[in-house]
């Protein structure tokens, strides 16, 4: 069993995000294809650069307003939501404009692919 004290998290100010985005991350693979948990904070309207995964991302939004998106629809995800992301599929996420938000990312098998930002309409 391994505890990670919420002080003992990497805090890093996101640089593949729209506007102001800060990540907390907790918890690194343990092994070989294992979980990534970061908590991210999005100020308000940010999001994420399209991207993709190698492995599964979970979002479970914790506070604000969460707006995620792929190349065919647009969805908006509040407290208590959760998301599911198949490896390889093209996406962005990030706080709707007027609030931000927060939520956990929980990823397997390794770093994303970044992409250019997101042409959004507010």
């Amino acid at each position: 069993m391994k505890v990670i004290r919420k002080q003992e998290a990497e805090v890093r100010q996101g640089k593949t995000f729209t506007g102001e985005t800060v990540l907390e991350e907790m918890l690194f693979p343990q092994m070989p294809g294992g979980i990534k948990l970061t908590v991210v904070r999005f100020a308000d309207g940010s999001v994420t650069h399209w991207h993709t995964h190698p492995g599964e991302q979970v979002l479970y939004v914790l506070e604000g307003e969460c707006r995620v998106g792929t190349e065919t629809e647009e969805m908006t995800l509040r407290p208590g939501d959760v998301v599911h992301t198949p490896p390889g599929e093209k996406h962005w996420h990030g706080a709707a404009p007027g609030t931000s938000m927060m939520h956990i990312s929980i990823t397997t098998v390794g770093s994303p692919t970044w992409m250019e930002a997101p042409k959004l309409a507010n």
